[in-house]
């Protein structure tokens, strides 16, 4: 095989590996945009949860930003809330009678999915330093 050929096909594996990887970011995003949602709608709506707890259904866009607010982080949380505060500032004074639901287990169903979206990868674990590697973080040195 010549040289040319060879640098070629590399160059054609690498983007293809690139591409690929980057097929499956897309996808995954894609999933986490559409699953989340509709997640939620089959808690909310669908098994009527909403009505156990109280509160009313909700339309797309409501379910679209509790989704986003139950997965983002604190500040998301505020932006989410400066948003809906901007757009409508009377929601801030709706009532409501929310109250505890009725054990059962469409309830239960509800809760687990709802419970599912809100976890996620702990993504700041503590980081071992390279002394406390080999020793117990409860047991002190006897010397």
């Amino acid at each position: 095989m010549s040289p040319v050929l060879r640098v070629v096909l590399k160059i054609v594996g690498i983007g293809a590996l690139v591409a690929g990887g980057l097929a499956v970011a897309i996808a995954a995003l894609v999933a986490a945009i559409l699953l989340g949602p509709l997640v939620f709608w089959l808690a909310w709506n669908v098994l009527d949860f909403a009505s156990a707890v109280g509160l009313p259904e909700l339309g797309f866009w409501g379910i679209v930003l509790v989704t986003l607010f139950l997965v983002v982080s604190w500040f998301g949380k505020v932006v989410i809330a400066a948003i809906v505060f901007l757009v409508d500032p009377s929601w801030f004074h709706g009532a409501a009678e929310v109250h505890w639901p009725s054990a059962t287990f469409r309830n239960f169903v509800a809760v687990a999915m709802l419970a599912l979206l809100v976890s996620r990868p702990h993504t700041h674990a503590k980081k071992r330093s390279r002394k406390s590697k080999g020793a117990h973080p409860d047991k002190a040195e006897l010397s």
